[in-house]
């Protein structure tokens, strides 16, 4: 007996401190509680351990333009990586990159080559934004959208918006006054049908019916920036002297000034034409003398 007792003390302590630290609980609770170190870098990350990303800027993706990707991605491979962040083992979270993703996918890709980087929630957003903003073709309403967010959810100043995007603070404020516009004008310059010029001439007007009637008119007739221009500037050209007389509605004002150039044009000489609310006015053609007078009645057929 009293020699396996010094024996088995001297088991124990043999083993060395190391050992006592590996059967130490400490131990084992420091090893839980300590964070998996995420190494950064350029990766083959297989295309089913990444998600989507919840933060994306952009909510259309034209289908046409992501088959064209895929076929280039078939030929040339993934140029630039996407950027992805680590969430678990195998599994990884889309920062910026969707459309290099969703063509890897369509091209067939089993794996793609990704940028791995530390990122919380709202550095995510903010990189979601800002690298959509500067390498997106986003259209004026989503990248309008996009500052709204950056503004809102990154807890930004329209100054600090505007270092972090490089646009000085009057032209983002333009971009958010687009989310002013009615539903419907909204909707055509998402799906392109209205352009920015369009669009910041149009916020100028207060009263949304007489915006929605111009802005029906801009896209069925075509009209250029400049002429949408001139319909709001005709509406907001004041009242008029005496406020008891009728006054043209803008839409009809620019309609008669158009048919009044059309007029001049076809004469080859200025042309009066005057009309009220009631479709009632005149035309005056002037004349400088008697053969102007008989060009004019040979171009009106009368002689």
């Amino acid at each position: 007996m009293s020699d396996q007792k010094p024996n088995r003390k001297k088991s124990v302590l043999g083993r060395g401190l190391g050992a006592l630290l590996e059967d130490s609980p400490a131990k084992h609770k420091s090893e839980e509680i300590l964070p998996e170190v995420v190494k950064t870098g350029i990766f083959e990350i297989p295309l089913d351990q990444i998600q989507v990303n919840p933060f994306q800027p952009r909510v259309h993706f034209d289908k046409d333009a992501l088959a064209e990707l895929a076929e280039s991605i078939k030929v040339q491979g993934i140029i630039q990586p996407i950027t992805v962040r680590k969430l678990d083992t195998d599994e990884y979270q889309l920062i910026s990159g969707e459309r290099r993703f969703q063509a890897s996918k369509i091209a067939g890709l089993t794996q793609i080559p990704a940028y791995v980087r530390t990122a919380n929630d709202q550095q995510m957003l903010e990189m979601a934004l800002i690298e959509n903003i500067q390498r997106e073709n986003l259209n004026a309403l989503e990248i309008a959208q996009s500052y709204q967010r950056l503004l809102a959810e990154c807890d930004l100043k329209q100054e600090e918006l505007g270092d972090r995007v490089g646009k000085n603070r009057t032209t983002v404020n333009n971009y958010l006054r687009l989310l002013k516009l009615p539903p419907t004008i909204q909707s055509a310059i998402r799906d392109q049908q209205l352009s920015m010029g369009h669009a910041r001439a149009l916020i100028n007007i207060e009263d949304v019916d007489k915006q929605l009637a111009i802005f029906k008119k801009a896209v069925d007739e075509e009209l250029s920036v400049r002429n949408v221009e001139a319909l709001v500037k005709a509406l907001n050209e004041g009242t008029p002297e005496k406020p008891s007389k009728p006054e043209l509605d803008p839409v009809r004002k620019y309609e008669i000034n158009k048919l009044q150039q059309q007029l001049a044009s076809h004469f080859g000489t200025k042309v009066a034409l005057k009309s009220n609310p009631k479709n009632k006015g005149e035309i005056k053609i002037p004349f400088n003398s008697a053969s102007d007078l008989n060009r004019i009645l040979e171009i009106l057929e009368i002689i």
